[in-house]
C-alpha cells in the first residue's frame, strides 16, 4: 500500500489540477504587488517631478498661463448675454434661443409651476405642449413659430432642456433631465386642419400667459386648452356663404367689371362654395372640393359670353378664382423653406400644387365644353384689358381683405386693421405698376413685402400671431387674371402661350410669399432681441455654408 501510495505522488497532475499561472519547481516567487494597481498616470521611476503647487481654486489661471500668449478665448470678453424673460414678446424670445446652438442658450430661472418637492411633471407637460402645437399646425401657422411656442411651453414649467420638431403632419419632443438620464420622448400627429384664426389667437393667448405668469398651473393650462378645442366659430355659416361671393363679386371689379359682373361674380361664387361644402360632407377630399367650386363661376361667365350681353364675361371666372387661390398655404410653405424646415415646406407645396391643379381642371372643363359653341368664343385679350379706376379698385380691394378675414375666421378686432393693410398694399401695387411703370412681380413683392411688415408690428404690438394681419391683406395681389389668361390659351390649344401665363402666375405667388416674409424678417431686425446687444448679433435661421 505504501508502494502504491509513493507511485500516485509521482504520477504527473492533469492540467485541471494546476493552474497555468503557478510559478514553475526551482523559481524564487517574487513579492506579491500592492492589492491597488498603479495609475498609468503615475510618474515613472527616475523621472524628476516639479515641486508640489499649494492647493487653490479650480478657477485659478495654471502656473504656465501666459494673458499675453493665449490664444483667442470662445467665450467673448463681454461673456454671454443673459436672456431677459420679459423684455419682448415670446415668439422673438423663444426663436432666438432656438436658433442658438444648445451649448450656449442662456438659462433664464426657472419656474416651476407645482410644487417644489415633486418637480416638473414631465409626461403632462410634453402633451400639453404637443396638443398646443397640434392646433397651431393645423391653423396654418408655420413650423418655426410652432416649435417657439412648444419650446416655450416647456420651459415655462421647469423642462429646459427639451427639443422640439415639426413636420407638415407630425410633431415630437424629446427632454432629457441630464447627460447620463434616458432621454423622454412623445409624438402627436395632426390628422385634421381648418382655418379658425380666432381659435389661433385663442392657442397664442395661451401661450403668452403661461410664459409670462407664474399662476397658470397645468390643470389650468389643460381646461383653457380645452375652452379653445370647444370654442364655436364667431361667424355663422351662412355669413362665410355670403363672404365668399362678395369676395368673388370685389375681385371682378378689381379686374374691369361692372355691376352686372359683380352680381354674376358673387352668385357664382355662392353656388361654388355651397357644392364645395355639400362635397365636404359626403366626405370627398379637398382636391375634388376645389374642382367642383371653381366650376359655378367658369359657367357662369361662359354663359354671359353665348348670351351677347356687352360685359366683361372674363371677369366673372377671375373673380371666382380669387376666392379659390390658396394664398395661406403658399405664404406659409415659402416661409418654411426660407427659415430652413425644407420638409415641411415640400409638403405645404405639394398641397399647393395640388389644390391650384383642381382649380385648373374646374375651370378648364367648363371652357373646354364652353368653346365647343361658336358663339362662345371668349377673346382673350380680354383679359388683359384692365381699366384703370384707382378709387374704385381701392375700394373694391378692401371689400376683398374684408370678406376674406371673415373667410378665414378672425377676430373682429383685427378685420378692420387688416382691411386697412390690404388697401395699403393694392395702392401701393397700384402706384408701382399702373402709374410708374414697373413689372408686375417687383412691384407685387414690394406690396407683399409691406403687408409683411405692417403685419408683423400689429402682431407685435397685440401679443399675437401675424397671420390674421397678413394672410388676408394678400387677397388683391393674387395672380387671378393671369392664371385665368393661361388657362383660356390652354382652352383654346395655345399649349406654350398658356403655361407661359401660368409661370408669370407661379412667380407673382412666389413673390408674394417672399415679400410677406422678408417684410416679416426686415422688421425683426430692428427689434430688440433678448440674447444679442444689436441686430446685427441676430442669429440667423440656419447656416449651411460652413460658418
Amino acid at each position: 500500500m505504501a508502494e502504491a501510495d509513493g507511485a500516485e505522488d509521482r504520477k504527473p497532475q492533469s492540467d485541471e489540477a494546476r493552474s497555468a499561472f503557478t510559478t514553475p519547481p526551482g523559481m524564487v516567487p517574487e513579492a506579491p504587488e500592492e492589492d491597488q494597481p498603479t495609475s498609468e498616470f503615475a510618474v515613472p521611476d527616475g523621472f524628476a517631478t516639479l515641486p508640489a503647487e499649494p492647493e487653490g481654486s479650480a478657477f485659478a489661471h495654471p502656473a504656465t498661463y501666459s494673458a499675453q500668449h493665449s490664444p483667442p478665448a470662445y467665450t467673448p470678453a463681454q461673456g454671454f448675454p443673459v436672456a431677459g424673460l420679459k423684455e419682448s414678446p415670446w415668439q422673438d424670445r423663444m426663436r432666438t434661443m432656438l436658433r442658438m446652438p444648445v451649448d450656449v442658450r442662456p438659462v433664464p430661472d426657472r419656474v416651476f409651476k407645482q410644487a417644489e418637492d415633486t418637480g416638473p411633471a414631465v409626461g403632462r407637460v410634453l402633451d400639453l405642449t404637443l396638443r398646443i402645437g397640434e392646433l397651431l399646425l393645423a391653423g396654418g401657422e408655420a413650423a418655426e413659430d410652432v416649435e417657439a411656442a412648444m419650446f416655450a411651453v416647456a420651459r415655462s414649467y421647469g423642462l429646459d432642456r427639451c427639443e422640439p420638431t415639426v413636420t407638415f403632419t407630425m410633431l415630437s419632443i424629446t427632454h432629457q433631465p441630464s447627460l447620463v438620464d434616458d432621454p423622454v420622448s412623445a409624438n402627436r400627429t395632426v390628422r385634421r386642419r381648418g382655418t379658425d384664426y380666432n381659435r389661433l389667437a385663442a392657442v397664442f393667448r395661451l401661450v403668452d400667459d403661461i410664459s409670462t405668469h407664474d399662476d397658470v398651473s397645468l390643470e389650468e393650462a389643460y381646461r383653457r386648452l380645452a375652452e379653445i378645442r370647444r370654442n364655436r366659430h364667431p361667424y355663422p355659416g351662412w355669413m362665410l356663404t355670403t363672404a365668399a361671393g362678395l369676395l368673388a363679386g370685389a375681385a371682378s371689379t378689381l379686374v374691369g367689371g361692372g355691376v352686372l359682373v359683380f352680381f354674376a361674380a358673387a352668385i357664382g361664387a355662392v353656388l361654388g362654395d355651397r357644392l364645395a361644402w355639400l362635397c365636404a360632407g359626403r366626405g370627398l377630399p379637398e382636391f375634388y372640393q376645389f374642382v367642383v367650386a371653381a366650376m359655378p363661376p367658369a359657367a357662369i361667365g361662359v354663359a354671359l359670353n353665348m348670351t351677347g350681353i356687352d360685359v366683361k364675361a372674363s371677369a366673372v371666372i377671375t373673380g371666382g378664382l380669387f376666392a379659390l387661390l390658396p394664398g395661406r398655404a403658399l405664404v406659409a410653405a415659402v416661409q418654411d423653406g426660407l427659415t430652413g424646415y425644407y420638409i415641411t415646406a415640400s409638403a405645404r407645396l405639394l398641397e399647393v400644387m395640388y389644390l391650384f391643379i383642381g382649380i385648373i381642371l374646374g375651370v378648364l372643363v367648363v371652357l373646354y365644353v364652353g368653346l365647343q359653341f361658336n358663339d362662345a368664343s371668349p377673346r382673350p385679350e380680354e383679359v388683359l384689358e384692365i381699366q384703370q379706376r384707382p378709387l374704385i379698385q381701392i375700394a373694391a380691394s378692401m371689400v376683398l381683405v374684408f370678406t376674406f378675414a371673415i373667410l378665414l375666421q378672425q377676430e373682429r378686432s383685427t378685420v378692420w386693421i387688416v382691411t386697412l393693410n390690404g388697401g395699403i398694399a393694392w395702392s401701393t401695387f397700384g402706384a408701382l405698376h399702373y402709374a410708374g411703370g414697373l413689372e408686375p412681380v417687383p412691384s407685387t413683392a414690394i406690396a407683399a413685402g409691406l403687408v409683411g411688415l405692417f403685419g408683423q408690428l400689429f402682431s407685435r404690438y397685440r401679443f399675437a400671431s401675424a397671420l390674421p394681419y397678413v394672410t388676408a391683406a394678400i387677397g388683391p395681389l393674387l395672380p387671378g387674371s393671369a392664371t385665368y389668361y393661361g388657362l383660356l390659351l390652354i382652352a383654346e390649344n395655345h399649349l406654350s402661350q398658356g403655361l407661359g401665363s401660368l409661370t408669370n402666375a407661379a412667380a407673382i405667388a412666389l413673390a408674394i410669399a417672399i415679400g410677406v416674409n422678408l417684410g416679416s424678417e426686415a422688421s425683426r431686425m430692428f427689434m430688440r432681441i433678448p440674447g444679442a446687444a444689436s441686430a446685427a448679433k441676430r442669429r440667423a435661421a440656419k447656416r449651411t455654408r460652413g460658418f
